[in-house]
C-alpha cells in the first residue's frame, strides 16, 4: 500500500501490506480547517529579487536573519541545530531558481519513509534509508486552527482518544508569542503517525515560506540509519508541560497522563501534557 497515493516526491509504504492505518485523508501540506483558521495557502510574504540561481545572505531579503541551509541541511551551531531564528524560505514571488540553496522543506520528501506497526505505540514512522544530521525529513501538516476550534475538538476527546492536534509557540523579541495549532487527525500527512520520544531524533522548527503561517519542518537531528523509527519530542523542550499529581490541578491532567513506552534512557514516564487546551 502507497499511503500518500501520489501525493508526496517519493512513495510512503505501509508495513505489514495488508494492514491499513484508520482511514484520513492525506494531503502533504496544511489545510484551513472549516472550524476556523488563517488560511495556510494564501501567499502573504513578499520575494526577493535574486536574479541568480541560488540566494546569498549579503543580498536576499528573505535571508535576513542569516543562511539557513548549507548543502541542504539546516545550519549547525556546535553540536547542535541552529533553530532560535526564523526561518524563511524563498517563496513563488522569489526571482531566484527552483534550485537556490534556501529552498529546502518545500522540496518536500527526499528519503524514503515507512509507516510501520509498532509492539506497544501503535503506528510508527522508520526511514528506509541512512538521513544525514540536519537533512529536512518531513512536515507535520494539518487542518490550520485557531484557538477556539483547538479547544472545541480538545473537549470532544475521550481519554483513550489519540490526540493529534499540535500547539506551536514562537516567542519574539518583542515579547509576543505567535500561537500555531495544527490539526492531522482527519486531513493530514506521514508527520501524524511520528511517536515521541524522550531523546529523539527528530527536531521540529518553524518554516515558512509564502505565507506567515509556519510549516512545522522535522530535521535530523542527529544521522539516523536505515531502518530505525522516527520520533520527535511532543512537548518541544520548553514551554509545554508534562502531567501533575497533586490534587489542585485540573482533573483532565490527571485523566490526560498516558505512558510513554519510548524506552529511552532518559524516559520520563509519560507523554507530554499541554493543558493551555483545557482552560479557558
Amino acid at each position: 500500500m502507497e499511503l500518500s497515493r501520489g501525493l508526496e516526491n517519493l512513495p510512503v509504504t505501509v508495513w505489514p501490506p495488508l494492514n491499513e492505518p484508520l482511514a484520513f485523508e492525506y494531503s502533504p501540506d496544511h489545510v484551513t480547517a472549516e472550524g476556523g483558521g488563517p488560511d495556510p495557502s494564501e501567499i502573504t510574504l513578499p520575494g526577493c529579487n535574486c536574479h541568480s540561481p541560488s540566494c546569498l545572505p549579503s543580498m536576499c531579503a528573505c535571508l535576513h536573519y542569516g543562511e539557513n541551509y548549507n548543502n541542504l541541511c539546516i545550519n549547525c551551531e556546535g553540536n547542535g541545530l541552529d533553530f532560535s531564528k526564523p526561518i524563511f524560505e524563498c517563496n513563488t514571488m522569489c526571482q531566484c531558481g527552483e534550485m537556490c540553496q534556501n529552498r529546502v522543506v518545500q522540496r518536500g520528501l527526499q528519503f524514503k519513509l515507512e509507516v510501520f506497526k509498532t509492539t506497544r505505540k501503535g503506528w510508527g514512522v522508520r526511514t528506509l534509508e541512512f538521513i544525514p544530521k540536519g537533512r529536512f525529513v518531513c512536515e507535520y501538516a494539518g487542518e490550520i486552527l485557531n484557538f477556539r476550534e483547538a479547544y472545541r475538538r480538545i473537549r470532544l476527546q475521550s481519554s483513550s482518544d489519540s490526540n493529534y492536534i499540535i500547539v506551536i509557540r514562537e516567542h519574539l523579541s518583542n515579547g509576543q508569542v505567535i500561537e500555531t495549532f495544527v490539526d492531522p487527525t482527519y486531513i493530514g500527512n506521514v508527520g501524524r503517525f511520528l511517536n515521541h520520544s524522550c531523546e529523539p531524533n527528530l527536531i521540529m522548527v518553524p518554516v515558512r515560506i509564502d505565507s506567515m503561517v509556519p510549516k512545522l519542518a522535522l530535521f535530523a537531528a542527529c544521522d539516523i540509519s536505515a531502518n530505525e523509527e522516527l520520533s520527535y519530542d511532543y512537548s518541544g523542550r520548553y514551554s509545554n508541560y508534562f502531567p501533575f499529581k497533586k490534587h489542585e490541578k485540573l482533573q483532565e491532567e490527571e485523566e490526560s497522563k498516558k505512558t510513554c513506552y519510548c524506552e529511552a534512557k532518559l524516559c520520563t514516564g509519560f507523554l507530554p501534557y499541554d493543558r493551555s487546551l483545557f482552560c479557558k
